[in-house]
């Protein structure tokens, strides 16, 4: 680990399919999660872990998690995965359930616990944290008042300021909110799902949104849209002194064979 910060490496809505050749609105995801893996590890970072925030499948099945597991492992980094709602969770949790990659609900570095919640809702696009994600949560943070705290969900818990989207941010954003603002050492709230970057701040508590590792969605759309912004992650220092930095990064392509005018997947 460094001697004043975590590194953390966030790759999110990876949408893989059983076979790496298929592709989705034109873009074979696979491909694109490649290039931004080797996009992210030819940076100047030594990273010490690796957060991917849901959505690893498109079609989940095992072979899937499989080659995504052993693609990971390469990197001999703690990786944390969490369900997005297009994951078969209970699958994840089998496959991706070694040493170093894992679906864990809490990690603790240092000075800082990673907590990591299920906003899932089966056969819903839609997020939810259900009483014993929110339970877990303040369990967590009322064990630990000596840790900073970064929570990571899949879903959106503050709007994105894309119509469409924002009907899909967790339901009971409220309730998680509230528990948020009763500890102070949560510093940094983390989500996947948007496919595009977001900095906003819940009072001192940062939250990000990070771009998808395929295609994004158009930001501030009424309805479904997607632009030709590059693929690409956020790399997240969480420092010893509870400040948190982040910056997101993209690879350096247009995405010309994405089927732009797709009205949805």
């Amino acid at each position: 680990m460094n001697s004043s910060y975590l590194s953390l490496l966030q790759l999110t809505d990876l949408h893989i399919f059983p076979a790496p050749e298929i592709t989705l609105l034109g873009i074979n995801t696979e491909y694109y999660f490649n290039r931004v893996l080797q996009h992210a590890f030819m940076q100047s970072i030594d990273y010490d872990a690796i957060l991917i925030s849901g959505d690893l499948a498109q079609s989940p099945c095992r072979p899937t998690y499989q080659r995504l597991l052993h693609r990971i492992e390469e990197f001999n980094l703690p990786t944390m995965c969490l369900p997005g709602n297009h994951d078969d969770f209970e699958l994840m949790q089998e496959v991706l359930d070694t040493p170093l990659v894992s679906c864990k609900k809490q990690v603790i570095f240092g000075c800082w616990q990673l907590v990591i919640l299920n906003s899932q809702i089966l056969k819903s696009e839609g997020g939810y944290l259900e009483q014993t994600e929110l339970d877990f949560l303040e369990k967590c943070l009322a064990e630990n008042t000596s840790l900073f705290t970064l929570i990571a969900t899949h879903h959106n818990c503050l709007p994105s300021d894309s119509k469409w989207l924002d009907t899909m941010q967790i339901s009971n954003s409220d309730e998680f909110l509230a528990i948020v603002a009763r500890f102070p050492n949560v510093k940094v709230i983390t989500t996947g799902h948007i496919h595009q970057e977001m900095d906003k701040k819940f009072g001192d508590v940062a939250v990000y949104g990070t771009p998808s590792t395929c295609f994004q969605f158009a930001k501030n759309s009424v309805d479904f849209a997607m632009d030709r912004t590059p693929p690409g992650y956020r790399i997240i220092k969480l420092h010893d002194n509870g400040e948190v930095t982040s910056e997101v990064h993209r690879i350096d392509t247009v995405l010309s064979e994405l089927e732009i005018t797709s009205e949805g997947y």
